[in-house]
C-alpha cells in the first residue's frame, strides 16, 4: 500500500475507534471461534515464516509457492504464475455465486528494525542495487488470515453454496500486479466473480474492523516531467535557457491548481518528491527532471489535477522560451471505490457475528491501493480495515505528547499477530458468508 502522510492518516483513522473498556465489552459469537482458535496455531508458524522470508514485487516466488501449497492442501485446485508470480485458487460448493477473495504477496524494500525472533534479515537487489526486504504493511497478516479463511470456509462448506475464488496477487506495493493478472486472463480463464473482498492492516486496536461506503482509498499517479533547456556557464545565464528555474517556477505554480482549481471539500495532492538537474554549481544543465505523486479520490478531481498539471509544466517552460517538457504520468491505479451494497450487507453480518462496537466506520485514506483494478472490471467489491496494535499503546498514542504509534511502512511496524490474524480470518469468514446467502 503506497502511503503518504503516514502520521496525519494513521491518526485519523485512529480517531475513528472508540478505544475504551466498554468497547471490548461485547465478545464475538461462538460461531467461529472454535474454528479459528483450533487452526490459530499452524496460522502463527505460517506467518512467522512469510514474515522471516519476505520477497519484492514480482519476485515472490517461494511466497506463492508456499500459498500454493496450502491451499492445495485444503482442498483447493491451485493454478500458479497468474500474471507472473501470482496464485488463483478455485473451490467449488455446488451452485452458487462466485465470491474473490484477494491477498498481497509482496514485500518492501526496507529494512525491519522491530527486534522481533522472526525479524526479516532478508536482503536482494531491487532496481540494481542490494536492499534490505521487510513485511512492514502487514501483508504477512493478510497472507495468514487468507488461508485461515479458506480452512474455514471449507470446514462450513455445509452452511453455503457457490465458488471460491482465492487469489495470490504479486506486486501491490509497486504497482501493476493486479493488471498483470487481469491481462493473464484471470477473469477469462477463471470464473469472473460476482463479488470480492479485501482486507488489510492498519494500526487501531486489533479487535475492530473499519470500513466505509464510497471511496476508501486514494488514486495515484506517478509523475515525471523533463525540463529542457540550453546549457551553459553559470557566470552567463543569459546565454541559456535554465531548466532548473523553470522547474522551480512550476513546483510553486503547480499547487495553485490544488489550492485555486480544486474544491477545497475534495481530497487532491500534488507531491513533488525529487528534482534531478545539473553536476556542479557553475554549470547551468541542458535539462531538469521532476518526479512526484498525484492522490485524489473521485474520478473528476483526478482529471483537475492531471490536466493542471499538464498545462503548468507546458506555461512553465513556454515563460521561460524553451522547448515543451516532456510529461509521463505513470497510472498508479484509480481509487477503490466500495459497493454501497456490498458494505451494508457485509457490516450488517460483522456486526452481528463480532459485537457492534467492533465494527467502526473509518474516513477513507490518502494510500493507494491496486484491488480497484477488479472493482473497475465490473466486481461489485468491498475492502475494510483489521487492527493489528495493542489497544493500550494505541489510546496512549493518541493522548497530548503520546508516543507516535509504529504504522505501516514503519520499520517498527508489528503487528500483534495472534488477535490481528484471528479477526482477520473471522471478518472475512463473515464477509465471503454475507456474500454466499445472496
Amino acid at each position: 500500500m503506497h502511503l503518504p502522510s503516514l502520521r496525519k492518516l494513521s491518526f485519523s483513522i485512529l480517531a475513528a475507534f472508540s478505544i475504551t473498556p466498554a468497547a471490548f465489552a461485547e465478545k464475538p459469537a461462538p460461531r467461529l471461534d472454535a474454528l479459528v482458535d483450533g487452526m490459530y496455531p499452524q496460522l502463527e508458524t505460517i506467518y512467522k515464516d512469510i514474515h522471516a522470508n519476505p520477497e519484492l514485487s514480482f519476485k515472490e516466488t517461494r511466497t506463492a509457492a508456499k500459498l500454493a501449497a496450502e491451499m492445495r492442501a485444503i482442498g483447493f485446485d491451485v493454478t500458479e504464475k497468474v500474471g507472473g508470480t501470482g496464485v488463483v485458487a478455485i473451490y467449488k460448493n455446488g451452485p452458487g455465486p462466485t465470491i474473490l477473495v484477494r491477498t498481497e504477496l509482496d514485500a518492501l524494500p526496507m529494512e525491519e528494525k522491530t527486534g522481533l525472533p522472526y525479524a526479516s534479515k532478508v536482503k536482494a537487489d531491487w532496481n540494481g542495487r542490494e536492499t534490505f526486504v521487510a513485511h512492514s504493511c502487514g501483508h504477512d497478516i493478510h497472507m495468514a488470515s487468507w488461508i485461515g479463511t479458506a480452512k474455514t470456509l471449507v470446514a462450513l462448506k455445509d452452511q453455503w453454496k457457490g465458488t471460491l475464488m482465492f487469489i495470490g496477487q504479486p506486486a501491490e506495493e509497486a504497482g501493476g500486479g493486479a493488471k498483470a493478472m487481469l491481462a493473464d486472463g484471470l477473469f477469462k480463464r477463471f470464473p469472473k466473480p460476482d463479488f470480492a473482498f479485501a482486507l488489510h492492516t492498519n494500526p487501531s486496536p486489533y479487535g475492530f474492523v473499519g470500513y466505509r461506503v464510497g471511496p476508501i482509498t486514494s488514486s495515484a499517479d506517478a509523475l515525471e516531467i523533463t525540463f529542457k533547456g540550453r546549457g551553459g556557464h553559470g557566470s552567463a545565464p543569459d546565454k541559456t535557457i535554465d531548466p532548473i528555474t523553470i522547474a522551480a517556477h512550476f513546483v510553486t505554480d503547480v499547487q495553485t491548481v490544488v489550492s485555486r482549481e480544486k474544491d477545497p471539500f475534495e481530497f487532491g495532492v500534488v507531491t513533488i518528491g525529487s528534482i534531478q538537474g545539473g553536476t556542479a554549481g557553475n554549470i547551468i544543465p541542458d535539462s531538469t527532471v521532476l518526479r512526484g505523486t498525484i492522490r485524489s479520490y473521485k474520478p473528476e478531481v483526478r482529471e483537475k489535477l492531471l490536466e493542471g498539471v499538464r498545462r503548468t509544466a507546458k506555461a512553465s517552460a513556454a515563460m521561460a522560451g524553451a522547448p515543451e517538457p516532456v510529461i509521463d504520468f505513470g497510472d498508479g491505479g484509480a481509487a477503490v471505490i466500495n459497493d454501497e451494497a456490498v458494505v451494508q450487507r457485509t457490516v450488517a453480518a460483522l456486526k452481528s457475528q463480532l459485537g457492534v462496537a467492533q465494527v467502526v466506520q473509518v474516513p477513507p485514506i490518502t494510500a493507494s491501493e491496486d484491488f480497484s483494478e477488479y472493482v473497475n472490471a465490473g466486481v461489485p467489491s468491498m475492502f475494510f480495515f483489521v487492527g493489528v496494535s495493542d489497544p493500550k499503546q494505541v489510546a496512549d498514542s493518541l493522548k497530548p505528547g503520546g508516543k507516535p504509534l509504529p504504522f505501516n511502512h514503519s520499520p517498527f511496524f508489528a503487528p500483534v499477530p495472534e488477535p490481528s490474524i484471528k479477526m482477520g480470518v473471522q471478518a472475512m469468514t463473515t464477509a465471503v458468508l454475507s456474500a454466499m446467502s445472496k
